[in-house]
């Protein structure tokens, strides 16, 4: 995807267009600084739910072995729009699942 190195948008905190530049942010997973947020496994196993097989909705089973799993060929991106005016950043409301994002390209309207 090409996207141009400035535009003009909607600012929230001057409250006016003003013209924004564009940057990328990855998008973020559980990392080791939160281990125990909620779903993931330490957390599961601390309060026994993760052990031992049956009754236990989907952990009464064991998990799968030998199917291996497709991995995907593209990462999810965030743009990050910065005012010139505040200097806040402001991201989209989604991020977009794309291979390659280009930054600075001439885009045609």
């Amino acid at each position: 995807m090409k996207f141009p190195k400035q535009m003009k948008r909607y600012c929230p905190t001057c409250k006016k267009h003003t013209t924004q530049t564009l940057s990328v942010a990855k998008q973020k997973s559980r990392s080791s600084t939160h281990p125990l947020s909620r779903g993931s496994t330490p957390r599961l196993k601390s309060r026994s739910i993760r052990m031992g097989y049956g009754n236990q909705g989907r952990y009464s089973r064991k998990g799968p072995k030998d199917w291996k799993r497709k991995t995907k060929m593209t990462k999810r991106l965030t743009v990050l729009y910065t005012c010139s005016v505040c200097k806040k950043a402001k991201g989209m409301i989604s991020a977009i699942r794309t291979a390659r994002l280009e930054i600075g390209e001439k885009v045609a309207k």
